[in-house]
């Protein structure tokens, strides 16, 4: 007989990835857009300098240039994009990197919400499971900011612990008020677990921040 066992644990999963992404959808229409509008403002200088008496074409070439180079920009970081929704599992990243990634996506965001992210960066070298750093630190962010009873400072440091590598994420105190209410249901612990397990990860909780172990690719 069928055990539904696996099921409800696949689905607790696919469940929590399916939160996460609504949580990050506003940050990746952000970073889209953002590599977009240089596009629209080079092609407005592009129709006034063709509306002179005398267009100067030299100067509408080297424009034209410019809008393929931000083209290119364009679709290299909106590729980038889509490869979060759909990972390559067998892709590697330098931890310090994917730290800087997450919180460069995720920073105005958070601000928006009262909270500040800070990478304590340092200079490990390490190669992690990019699909599992991109899946969990975003998801620890959101939990702590979550339980959060005001806006603070989150801060994120790394470290090696062989043969593992450790993610320490800290709350730290942060000015007074009430922080904004996530745009999407919040993220549950026991869902953040499920998907460090599915990425062979561990994550470790304390009274004021949150440990994730990756293995070191």
């Amino acid at each position: 007989m069928h055990s539904p066992e696996p099921d409800v644990g696949l689905r607790r999963v696919e469940a929590a990835r399916y939160a996460l992404l609504r949580r990050l959808t506003l940050a990746m229409r952000h970073r889209m857009v953002v590599h977009l509008q240089p596009i629209g403002l080079i092609t407005q200088v592009i129709e006034r300098r063709l509306r002179d008496t005398t267009p100067d074409m030299a100067r509408i070439g080297q424009d034209m240039g410019k809008v393929n180079d931000f083209a290119r920009s364009a679709v290299h970081a909106n590729l980038d994009v889509v490869s979060w929704l759909a990972p390559d599992a067998a892709q590697v990243a330098s931890l310090d990197a994917s730290i800087e990634e997450c919180i460069a996506l995720l920073g105005s965001h958070f601000s928006f919400r009262g909270f500040q992210l800070r990478h304590e960066a340092g200079d490990h070298g390490h190669q992690v499971s990019q699909a599992a750093i991109r899946a969990l630190l975003p998801a620890v962010l959101f939990g702590l900011s979550d339980d959060a009873q005001a806006p603070a400072e989150i801060v994120v440091r790394a470290e090696r612990e062989a043969p593992a590598v450790q993610v320490e994420v800290v709350q730290a105190s942060g000015p007074d008020g009430d922080g904004a209410l996530p745009p999407y249901r919040p993220l549950g612990w026991d869902e953040i677990g499920a998907l460090a397990v599915a990425e062979g990860a561990h994550i470790e909780r304390s009274e004021n921040g949150v440990r994730l172990r990756f293995r070191s690719a």
